[in-house]
């Protein structure tokens, strides 16, 4: 990577992202940040972005208005309820109904245009094969996919400045996030995981996201600073 070049790093608020973003800026990129308002119940997680964007001193923070939860379509923007106490094997097979319809080849598009006004060179993803919930839309053939379909749709591609969809996660599990995400400063107190907090933000630990969260956390033999109710 080379030094002086801009990133766009998509931020939910959560872990992964977090360290991706944090892998960046290493890497030396100028990290302009990027989350959506897609009516996710979890709100909190806009909060905890913001945080993180501060702390990782990104140039700029943009909290993206996209209301696609008038699809509906996932348990995350209220249709339905969000799966609770599944076990590993439960959670490692079929696509729960926590998946968003399409969630990241929208903010990919959103954030490739982003990218593209601000001639960066990398639009920075914390999506991983590893430990995942099964999403689609965070598979490696996913991403080369939209890398293809990237290269074909900007201007600046034609004019061979590529962006680059980087996902620096992609092969890593929970665990080694987190050892990372620690090796560079990354302050977890700051992140939220969970897709069912309570009214005084405190997270659910029954959800998928929570359980391997805290599966992570125990692996890698460090405190999950989260507060369970």
């Amino acid at each position: 990577m080379s030094h002086g070049n801009k990133a766009v790093a998509l931020l939910s608020g959560g872990i992964d992202s977090a360290v991706a973003a944090a892998i960046a800026k290493k890497a030396g990129f100028e990290l302009f940040a990027l989350s959506f308002d897609y009516g996710q119940r979890h709100k909190l997680e806009l909060e905890a972005a913001k945080q993180i964007a501060a702390a990782l001193k990104c140039s700029r923070h943009i909290i993206f208005p996209l209301p696609i939860n008038q699809f509906g379509g996932s348990s995350l923007v209220g249709d339905g309820e969000v799966p609770k106490g599944r076990t590993e094997a439960e959670i490692a097979s079929g696509i729960p109904n926590t998946y968003v319809p399409a969630r990241n080849l929208v903010f990919l598009a959103v954030a490739t245009s982003f990218a593209e006004t601000l001639a960066a060179t990398a639009v920075v993803i914390g999506a991983h094969a590893v430990d995942y919930s099964g999403y689609p839309d965070c598979r490696p053939e996913f991403l080369e996919a939209f890398q293809n379909a990237a290269n074909r749709a900007t201007k600046s591609a034609t004019e061979h400045r590529l962006i680059r969809i980087w996902p620096p996660l992609i092969n890593m599990g929970k665990a080694e996030i987190i050892k990372t995400g620690v090796q560079l400063g990354v302050d977890f107190s700051l992140t939220f995981s969970c897709y069912d907090p309570d009214q005084q933000g405190r997270a659910c630990g029954q959800c998928d996201s929570c359980i391997l969260r805290k599966k992570g956390f125990a692996q890698a033999n460090l405190p999950d600073p989260t507060i369970y109710r």
